[in-house]
């Protein structure tokens, strides 16, 4: 089970997670629903507790009045007085264990949408990222979620229990007088008409000032994660005007959120101090005309400032309701989006973790072969196909190289291999199974894949290299480390492999890095291995010590390889060329060399380098 998912969610069908769109979907106040339903009993008795510590607020007035009465008629105010401070007392206790409970329920509520909403992003297609930034993801599980905290810890709580305060202060001064009771709602409802009239634009205006945060969070991400890059270009200036003009925009959509809300608690000021006045005037008349007592003119005056109190509350919670409504729906934009079928469950009517028997399916540790028949794929619109009917087998066993010039589609063989795409025709099998056949974790878990640029995560050395076989013994861990020439890096960092090696392995070479991710797919123990151009940033020993590791790996496993240097063209058993999302020959170098002009120039392009580099090598340092 993913630890990040809660444990009461059902997992979802891989075809109920494919057909989910963001087209239609539940209302923002249902998503929001959602996100409480499992928290309802702490926030029900966290509401009920402060309702009961409002409600003793509303006791007051009336206590005061009995108290004024007292003095009136000579009699001794202490057991009124007392009883208003034993409720006051009380109330203030009883709101004390209700806001506990309301950010408890809120905190379990955060913790819960950060990992549905973690695990979602983590299990999206790939697809689905490309067209994302890690910034405004980030600002989804970080800045959304939080809004949750204070909408369920204290908007929800603020909203129902100012509501029903605001209806017991209505009830207990129509027992005073009703018709003070009809002034004052004549305010009132006047004040809330407007409200209503505002909110639409409040939560219109939230929901753009929340994304305007995410587009910020985005400008700065684009910066920090070319950090050295714009820094080398002397792009600090540009970069930060970039990313100050989207912190302007979220201020200029923050502000507008902000005038909203004042307007709003001008509404509502102004609408009191008119029943205030309306109050005071028609109250003061009927107590001079001696058809009400002054104490329940005090009585109705400190309900009236009672009801500012309820008021204010339920509009603030419904404000803070609205700008959690645009958290939930900037959540759920995220969880609409197109993930993978979960790992652990095989398509068809295979029981979760178990797979599909399939007649012929090679044993565990056998080399897998790889066959595309007239694959057909893009990676969407404005962009050209990336295979237009690519056609190639590559038998299980051995190194097989992929070459051709730059967008000839060679890395989306692998992108496809791994499924991060999903081809739009055609057929590519692995072991003689269609990929789409294959459990995805299953198909995965048989590949290692070493990307180009081979990504290191913050963390240590250890934690890089255990990442795709957490439970690697030690002395696998260390002969993968020999066999890639990595002792020297453990040597030079403090700590060994449990050194640290910073953000993206900022403290490590690019060759380093390469190594790593080599002796990391090593650890992985696959059935077909994936080198994208793996020695690119390698000097020309630990390129040799590395070639000798492939060729002794493509003797026991399938090696497939993107290669552009001709040192490592030669050594393997077959050769596939692409030219513009096409295979245009297949064969071993002699007969490429032969058969085919394409072939024939890279080599002779790349022999030209290499014998240029030998050549300025060998030359002398001095000039004659």
């Amino acid at each position: 089970m993913d630890p990040a998912a809660d444990p009461a969610e059902p997992e979802e069908t891989p075809k109920e997670t494919e057909d989910r769109g963001p087209a239609g979907g539940p209302s923002p106040l249902r998503l929001l629903l959602e996100q409480v339903r499992p928290h309802r009993r702490a926030l029900a008795g966290g509401g009920l507790l402060s309702l009961l510590g409002s409600g003793a607020d509303l006791a007051m007035p009336l206590m005061a009045k009995h108290a004024v009465d007292a003095f009136a008629e000579g009699r001794s105010p202490v057991r009124p007085l007392l009883l208003l401070t034993l409720v006051v007392l009380l109330g203030a206790l009883l709101a004390a264990a209700g806001g506990y409970l309301m950010a408890r329920a809120g905190e379990g509520a955060v913790l819960r949408a950060r990992r549905r909403l973690v695990g979602r992003m983590l299990r999206l297609r790939v697809a689905a990222v490309d067209r994302l930034t890690p910034g405004d993801l980030l600002s989804r599980a970080t800045g959304d979620t939080s809004l949750l905290r204070t909408v369920l810890s204290r908007n929800v709580a603020d909203a129902v229990t100012g509501a029903l305060v605001l209806l017991g202060t209505v009830v207990l001064m129509a027992v005073v007088d009703l018709v003070l009771l009809g002034v004052t709602l004549l305010a009132v409802l006047t004040s809330l008409g407007l409200l209503a009239l505002l909110m639409p634009r409040i939560q219109r205006a939230q929901h753009q000032a929340q994304e305007a945060v995410g587009a910020m969070g985005s400008a700065l991400d684009r910066a920090l994660q070319a950090f050295r890059t714009v820094k080398a270009g002397g792009a600090e200036d540009r970069e930060t005007a970039a990313v100050a003009e989207a912190a302007r925009r979220a201020h200029d959509r923050g502000v507008a959120v902000a005038w909203w809300n004042s307007v709003s608690d001008v509404t509502t000021s102004v609408a009191m101090q008119f029943a205030f006045l309306a109050v005071l005037g028609v109250g003061g008349a009927r107590a001079v005309s001696g058809a009400m007592e002054i104490s329940s003119l005090i009585a109705f005056l400190l309900y009236l400032f009672t009801l500012m109190g309820p008021l204010g509350r339920l509009t603030d919670g419904w404000s803070g309701l609205n700008s959690g409504l645009a958290a939930v729906r900037r959540i759920r934009e995220i969880e609409e989006l197109p993930g993978e079928p979960p790992g652990s469950e095989p398509p068809g009517d295979g029981a979760p973790g178990k797979e599909t028997p399939v007649k012929g399916a090679p044993s565990k540790r056998t080399p897998l072969g790889v066959a595309f028949e007239d694959v057909v794929f893009g990676y969407g619109e404005g962009h050209p196909p990336a295979h237009r009917g690519v056609t190639f087998e590559v038998p299980a066993g051995g190194l097989t190289a992929l070459v051709g010039p730059s967008g000839a589609g060679k890395s989306t063989v692998f992108a496809l291999l791994e499924r991060f795409y999903e081809h739009d025709a055609g057929t590519v099998s692995v072991g003689g199974r269609d990929v789409r056949r294959w459990p995805l974790a299953e198909l995965r878990s048989a590949i290692a894949y070493v990307e180009q640029d081979a990504p290191v995560l913050a963390g240590t050395l250890r934690e890089n290299l255990l990442l795709a076989a957490p439970d690697a013994a030690e002395e696998e861990v260390r002969r993968a480390v020999s066999r890639t020439r990595l002792d020297g890096l453990l040597q030079r960092l403090p700590g060994g492999l449990d050194a640290q090696v910073g953000h993206r392995g900022v403290t490590l070479s690019g060759g380093e890095r390469q190594r790593i991710a080599i002796a990391r797919a090593l650890l992985r123990r696959p059935r077909l291995l994936l080198l994208d151009e793996v020695t690119s940033q390698l000097d020309a020993v630990n390129e040799e010590a590395l070639r000798e590791v492939v060729m002794e790996l493509a003797a026991e496993t399938t090696v497939l390889a993107i290669a552009h240097r001709l040192s490592t063209v030669v050594r393997s058993d077959r050769i596939v060329v692409m030219e513009e999302g096409r295979v245009r020959a297949v064969g071993s170098h002699a007969d490429l060399l032969r058969s085919d002009p394409l072939y024939a120039g890279l080599a002779a392009t790349q022999l030209v380098a290499d014998r240029s580099l030998a050549q300025a090598l060998e030359e002398p340092s001095g000039h004659p």
